[in-house]
C-alpha cells in the first residue's frame, strides 16, 4: 500500500516547513535551539496539519538521537517503559527523543510515569497536543518543557505545498496534471491552514482524473473533492475564551 503523499513528501529539513516563521524563520528561538544541537523537553501546541510531527523527524534526524513515536490515544504504561529500554542500546547512543502525540489523552498516572524518566534523563521528550497544554498536561511536565505555539499555516505558505504536491503527482503518474486556474488557491483557501488536508485535496483531485488521457483537474472538480475546514470551536477550550473576549470588547466599543 503506498504511503498518503502527506507523508511521502514530508520535508526534511526546515527550510522545506511552510509556515510557523514565528518560530522557525531564521534566527528565531526554536530554529536556534534545533541548530545548537542541544534538545530540552518540549510541548508543541497547535491544531492538526500545521507541522509538529515534522519538526519533531527533522529534529530528531540533526540531533542525531533515537526517535520513538507513540500516540496518547493508544499508548499505555508498557509503551512507555519499552521506549526507556532503548536508552544506552547501538541504535540510542546520543540518546531517545520521544515524540508523543496528542499527550492530552495521557492521564495523569501516565504523566507521571513519564515525569520520571524525564527527570532522570532517561529521554527527552516532544510532546504535541491540539489542546491548550496548560489545561491538560501535567503541571510537573509543563515546568520541565519548553511550550511553542504552532499556528495555522497562511494560505500563501498552503498554496506552495500544493504547487509541490502536484508536481510530485505528475512525475508519478508519468505526465503533466493540468491545473484550471484558480484551483491551487481554492484548495489553499478551504483547508484551514492545515497542509495535510490540501494534500489529501491534491491527491484526491489527481486519483479522479488519473485514468483520463490528458488529466486536467477542473475549480469544479476541486470544489467537490476539497474538504472545506469549518470554524474551530473547542467550548471548553481556548477558542470558546476568545469568542467571549472578543464579543465583550465589540460591546463596549459599540454605541449604547
Amino acid at each position: 500500500m503506498n504511503a498518503p503523499l502527506a507523508d511521502r513528501i514530508r520535508p526534511k529539513t526546515l527550510d522545506d516547513v511552510v509556515g510557523q516563521q514565528h518560530i522557525l524563520g531564521p534566527n528565531k528561538v526554536l530554529r536556534r535551539i534545533i541548530e545548537s544541537g542541544t534538545i530540552p523537553n518540549m510541548v508543541f501546541y497547535g491544531p492538526s496539519g500545521v507541522g509538529k510531527t515534522t519538526v519533531a523527524s527533522i529534529i530528531a534526524k540533526q540531533s542525531h538521537m533515537y526517535l520513538c513515536k507513540l500516540n496518547g490515544t493508544t499508548a499505555s504504561t508498557a509503551d512507555i517503559r519499552d521506549v526507556v529500554a532503548q536508552v544506552n542500546t547501538l541504535q540510542a547512543v546520543n540518546g531517545v527523543l520521544l515524540y508523543l502525540d496528542e499527550i492530552q489523552y495521557f492521564n495523569k498516572k501516565q504523566q507521571q510515569t513519564l515525569l520520571e524518566f524525564i527527570e532522570n534523563g532517561s529521554i527527552t521528550l516532544i510532546a504535541s497536543t491540539t489542546e491548550n497544554p496548560y489545561f491538560y498536561v501535567y503541571n510537573a511536565i509543563l515546568s520541565r518543557s519548553t511550550v511553542f505555539e504552532f499556528k495555522p499555516v497562511e494560505k500563501e505558505e498552503v498554496a506552495r505545498a500544493v504547487d509541490r504536491a502536484f508536481r510530485i503527482l505528475s512525475e508519478d503518474l508519468g505526465e503533466e496534471i493540468r491545473l484550471e486556474d484558480g484551483v491551487t488557491s481554492y484548495i489553499a483557501s478551504t483547508c484551514g491552514g492545515d497542509v495535510r488536508k490540501a494534500m489529501n485535496a491534491a491527491e484526491l483531485c489527481t486519483a479522479a482524473v488519473r485514468s483520463e488521457d490528458e488529466p486536467r483537474i477542473t475549480m469544479e472538480l476541486a470544489e467537490q473533492l476539497t474538504q472545506r475546514s469549518a470554524m474551530r470551536y473547542d467550548r471548553d477550550g481556548d477558542a470558546h475564551y476568545d469568542i467571549l473576549s472578543a464579543f465583550q470588547k465589540s460591546m463596549r466599543g459599540s454605541d449604547p
